[in-house]
């Protein structure tokens, strides 16, 4: 079975940070990406950020400059740091993996979520 638990949300005044983390176990062995989505009530689930096996990332628009993404393959888990954050950052942050089963085929897994909110 394959699990990732999230851990590290909260609440913060605008300005702030937070470091989510990741981890994910069971039958996995280095997941071919990972990262983070993020839906606010009554929008669309968005991409944050990934990270590749080999360390390549990718942001959103609405978090570059702000926001790290890094990775631990050893431990198999994904990081989120979050800087400078801002009212329009409150959302459920959800992280997955992506397995690798052949060449082309993938299958992703999802954490539990974790809620960040932002005051202002």
């Amino acid at each position: 079975q394959v699990q990732l638990v999230e851990s590290g949300g909260g609440l913060v005044q605008a300005g702030g940070s937070l470091k989510l983390s990741c981890a994910a176990s069971g039958s996995i062995t280095n997941p071919y990406a990972m990262g983070w989505y993020r839906q606010a009530p009554g929008k669309q689930r968005d991409l944050v950020a990934f990270i590749t096996n080999g360390g390549n990332t990718v942001y959103a628009d609405s978090v570059k400059g702000r926001f790290a993404i890094s990775r631990d393959n050893a431990k198999n888990t994904v990081y989120l740091q979050m800087n400078s954050l801002k009212p329009e950052d409150t959302a459920v942050y959800y992280c997955y993996a992506d397995l690798r089963r052949s060449v082309i085929s993938t299958v992703r897994y999802w954490g539990q979520g974790t809620q960040v909110t932002v005051s202002s």
